[in-house]
């Protein structure tokens, strides 16, 4: 009666059909996609160098602004270095001015290739300061403003040779413009990685590096690992790690920061990038930093950590093995949303592992939390904590979805079933259908409680839904479950497919059944 194809769509909805813990992780991590592709508005992926106010910039110094852009570019070419220097430091200024600021008319000028030009002096490198930084906010820019800069003939060259200038402030801006261009998106980072960024770059990372330069080479390698699309090269991975793995120890909030993003950005790349972030050895050192007091540090770690376990068991266990799920009491009950959720996220990874990992979560004593998010939380979280129930429901055995059950689940999770959101109703529905499933002699006891909780009455009107497959899960879960027949029993299950619908009464059902 049905087709092939609906068959197969419907085997989806079933425990025992094509459900293994990847498969669910990796539709967990599909649907969790704007949890960790949205951009972060902390971590810019541009930076502009603008003055501080006590700078040396200050009003009576920012005359040369009165000058003509027609009048800058000239003198930038002059001949007398003193003329140059204060053309360029001009432009400078332009573009270091807090309010918008001239971009577009510096390119359309033309004094691109001018700065570009003075960062070839190595006899004056107060002029290649001010061309680099002049360089470095025009990079700050748009995408073809950014653009402009690398297209400048030897722009990108220049600055990885002035890495290696004997002055600091030159080796620094270099360093921010470079940020910027990486920043960019994945072309530019592979254009600068292929011109051999990485090496030069974490040579700065040492002792002796003063705490500004370190921020800002940090924050260049958070741009490095950035983007997946495609990701950076497996051997720049394999470079920035030991890197990182140094910078995570930092006292500096602001380097711990960007360490752990960039390492939530290596996390996000796949099973293979995941396995990279495990070898180096920074797990452990990662999960102490969910119980970090600074909120910026848990927020980077819980993304970090919550990308592991979107891997394979065995990656997973690599993070419960550092007793990740006692950090987790805090995190459920912490005062923003934002981290609630993500922690529920986190379960509903770990939910889809094996049962030796629902059990864990289960000994932590979490599951009666995640039950207060599906009552209580916001709907994001609430979504996130149907997950992790129905999850359960697939990975858990019988004594471990009875214990779900006997901590009040079916109540919360029947409320869902009126959401808009027609993909967590179908997770619900899968939930309760796999927990009628596998309920043996307590079918009746769960059938009371949906009923009682006005579950039934939802699940009736689910039957008009316009999304096929919650109309005939919905359908499905009633003519089993809820017909009234005496003499109903498993087996009259339907069998309009040959593996889909076929549920097996006989199926590891507990002779004790959910002992309520």
């Amino acid at each position: 009666m049905s087709s092939d194809s609906t068959n197969k769509a419907r085997t989806h909805l079933f425990k025992n059909k094509g459900k293994d813990a990847e498969e669910m992780r990796r539709r967990r991590t599909e649907v969790t996609v704007e949890l960790r592709k949205n951009k972060r508005e902390e971590h810019l992926l541009k930076r502009r160098n603008v003055p501080a106010p006590d700078s040396t910039d200050s009003e009576e110094n920012d005359k040369p602004l009165n000058q003509s852009l027609d009048t800058i570019v000239q003198n930038a070419s002059s001949d007398q270095p003193a003329i140059q220097l204060g053309a360029v430091q001009a432009a400078r200024k332009l573009l270091s001015s807090d309010r918008n600021p001239p971009i577009d008319d510096l390119i359309a000028s033309g004094i691109l290739p001018i700065l570009v030009h003075c960062l070839t002096c190595d006899d004056n490198p107060s002029l290649q300061f001010e061309a680099a930084w002049a360089l470095t906010n025009i990079a700050s820019g748009t995408s073809a403003q950014t653009q402009a800069v690398v297209n400048a003939e030897g722009a990108v060259p220049l600055f990885l040779r002035l890495l290696e200038s004997p002055h600091q402030n030159v080796c620094e801006q270099a360093v921010w413009a470079l940020g910027n261009i990486i920043g960019d998106g994945p072309q530019c980072r592979d254009y600068v990685i292929s011109l051999g960024v990485v090496r030069p770059l974490l040579a700065f990372i040492n002792p002796n590096i003063p705490i500004s330069f370190l921020r800002n080479v940090t924050w260049v390698v958070v741009n490095l690992c950035r983007n997946k699309d495609p990701p950076p090269p497996m051997e720049t991975i394999q470079e920035l790690l030991p890197a990182l793995c140094i910078l995570i120890h930092h006292t500096d909030i602001n380097i711990l920061v960007d360490t752990v993003w960039a390492l939530s950005y290596l996390t996000d790349g796949g099973n293979e990038q995941i396995q990279m972030v495990i070898d180096s050895g920074v797990v452990p050192f990662l999960v102490p930093l969910l119980s970090h007091q600074e909120v910026k540090v848990q927020t980077a770690a819980l993304r970090a950590v919550g990308n592991i376990v979107t891997g394979t068991d065995e990656q997973t266990q690599v993070v419960i093995n550092c007793d990740v799920l006692s950090h987790f009491p805090a995190l459920l009950t912490h005062s923003k949303e934002k981290i609630n959720k993500e922690a529920v996220w986190f379960l509903s990874n770990i939910t889809a592992g094996n049962q030796q990992q629902v059990q864990a979560v289960i000994d932590a004593g979490l599951i009666p939390m995640v039950i207060h998010h599906l009552l209580k939380g916001e709907f994001q979280t609430q979504k996130e904590a149907a997950w992790a129930i129905s999850n359960l429901t697939i990975s858990g055995r019988k004594e471990q979805v009875a214990y779900v059950v006997q901590q009040g689940v079916l109540p919360p999770f029947c409320n869902l079933l009126t959401v808009k959101d027609s993909q967590v109703v179908q997770v619900v529905l899968d939930g309760l259908n796999n927990i009628l499933k596998m309920a043996a002699d307590d079918v009746e006891t769960i059938a009371n409680i949906i009923e009682e909780c006005g579950g039934l009455d939802k699940i009736e009107l689910l039957q008009q839904h316009e999304n096929e497959e919650i109309y005939k899960l919905a359908y499905e879960i009633i003519d089993n479950y809820f017909s009234g027949d005496d003499e109903e029993d498993a087996a009259l299950a339907p069998s309009s497919t040959t593996e889909g619908f076929q549920f097996d009464p006989s199926a590891s059902v507990p002779s004790e059944g959910f002992k309520f």
